[in-house]
């Protein structure tokens, strides 16, 4: 589309597993301002994890006011918002009030570990595979739906009879910013959730008899850049236009402009998801890597394999929170310098199980190679090593599906933990192979915002996008062949103690 004569300003709405934040953005996709609040975690029992939707929908509400308010404007200089999201966290709200039945049940939480585990015993897991491109595994968004239907009292019989609409953060968020207008999600998020044929790009009957969520709550799928709806102006304070949706790991993946197949990013956050860009192709994983729609722009869908790692920055907020060894989650690097290069310490993160290429949701944390001499520099150092080594895990099994042809492997990251340079350091060592860091760490946002301006004539096309992506530093490996070789066989030791 070509350039708008109206308002010039994109607003991203950021919507992580901790916080929320809405992020202002001018027409030359430069942040002019940004509004970020925390809200509470819970956690009901061991394993599960929940968000309180409404607390969700208030701290999006107050960020957007907020960053609103520093850049000095109204909403009404917004020519355009673009939203993403926390994936496979899942939402049922009424049809009618528009309140949740429940809370939100979120990515990490492992209570349908059961229900996924009796699902593969009877069979279903290739025709799941074969449609969805992923494994039965209680991360995804399917079996947390169907648990709501049936603890929440008459929410199965609610939901049959249409009262009830189910769907990702995303989708709540625009139910709730169009004042109940659009019942929507797009390609991505849709691909998360166990019920979308990722091939013929659309929810499966078969796929919902058998996972037992009723189609007719599900959200009616887009692009990432399409005419989601329209801001209500009695919520939003302006008819604003909705251009761009996209899943957090997509998002990311488009705002480190990985257009052209072969490319691959990683977002070191709470988890770590990495994602290899394979075209038009549906790479069947030989290695128990996820096949996933990386974006869908103008019909035609994009598809990658993505790793993903459950506990990342996790850890570090472990050792800051639960055992006290830091004081701020960003003193881990300076104080892993600090480590005694003759101890082997391993942190397995198995806090809430292990993503792939493991895929087990029993495995359960534990440190190996501690002595008398071990203390909070070694734990730092296993936590950040913990990463690198999951991460080489995930290109090893990567590498397996996806020939590259001769071409080197090089790794856009971003996320919280890219910002250390010691941990972007060790990882390069330990993948053997360069770690690039852009200027613009925030791409996750600017992944959502490109989506958005994009669609509204605001910001510059495809090609364009590509090319203006900027290198920050680039991580080349200095650490010795056999070092590497002896650190990584000491790490699969490990993990092969951890396996249920």
């Amino acid at each position: 589309m070509g350039k708008t004569a109206g308002p010039r300003h994109v607003l991203a709405i950021d919507q992580g597993t901790t916080s929320s934040r809405a992020i202002v953005f001018d027409d030359k996709m430069r942040i002019v301002a940004v509004g970020q609040k925390e809200f509470p975690q819970i956690y009901p029992a061991s394993g599960w994890v929940e968000h309180d939707p409404e607390a969700i929908w208030d701290t999006v509400l107050w960020s957007i006011r907020t960053a609103l308010k520093k850049a000095e404007l109204k909403p009404g200089d917004i020519g355009a918002v673009g939203i993403t999201n926390q994936r496979e966290t899942v939402v049922i709200w009424d049809k009618a009030t528009g309140k949740p039945i429940h809370n939100a049940i979120v990515w990490q939480d492992r209570r349908t570990a059961d229900r996924c585990a009796k699902l593969r015993k009877e069979g279903h897991e290739p025709y799941v595979t074969k449609k969805t491109g992923l494994l039965l595994d209680p991360y995804f968004s399917g079996t947390k739906i169907a648990w709501i239907l049936d603890q929440a009292k008459g929410a199965r019989r609610c939901a049959e009879k249409g009262e009830l609409l189910a769907g990702t953060i995303d989708s709540f968020l625009m139910w709730r910013l169009t004042g109940g207008a659009v019942h929507a999600t797009d390609a991505t998020n849709a691909s998360r959730t166990l019920l979308f044929d990722i091939g013929a790009n659309g929810w499966d009957e078969k796929l919902c008899e058998i996972i037992r969520v009723p189609m007719r709550m599900l959200p009616q799928v887009h692009d990432c850049a399409a005419d989601f709806g329209v801001t209500d102006q009695r919520v939003f304070g302006a008819a604003v236009p909705i251009l761009g949706v996209a899943g957090d790991q997509q998002a990311a993946t488009i705002g480190q402009a990985c257009f052209s197949p072969g490319m691959m990013k990683a977002t070191y956050g709470t988890g770590c998801f990495a994602l290899l860009n394979t075209g038009k192709d549906q790479v069947k994983s030989r290695n128990r890597l996820l096949t996933t729609i990386a974006y869908r722009l103008d019909g035609e869908t994009s598809y990658a394999l993505e790793g993903s790692i459950f506990v990342a920055g996790a850890a570090v907020q472990w050792l800051r929170d639960g055992l006290g060894v830091l004081s701020k989650a960003d003193q881990s690097g300076e104080l892993a310098a600090k480590a005694d290069d003759a101890q082997d310490v391993y942190l397995v993160p198995a806090f809430v199980g292990l993503g792939a290429p493991h895929w087990d949701a029993e495995a359960r944390g534990a440190i190996f190679g501690l002595t008398r001499n071990s203390g909070p520099a070694e734990f730092a150092r296993a936590a950040l090593e913990a990463v690198a080594y999951q991460t080489r895990d995930l290109l090893d099994a990567m590498r397996k599906d996806w020939k590259a042809k001769g071409k080197e492997t090089v790794l856009r990251v971003d996320g919280g933990m890219a910002a250390s340079n010691w941990t972007m350091q060790r990882l390069a060592d330990i993948l053997d192979a360069p770690v690039d860091r852009p200027v613009i760490r925030e791409t996750t946002a600017l992944g959502a915002a490109w989506l958005a301006g994009s669609r509204a004539g605001i910001f510059p096309d495809r090609d364009w996008f590509a090319k203006s992506w900027a290198l920050e530093r680039r991580f080349e490996p200095l650490m010795d062949e056999a070092l590497r070789k002896r650190k990584l066989a000491g790490w699969r030791w490990a993990v092969s103690r951890t396996l249920r």
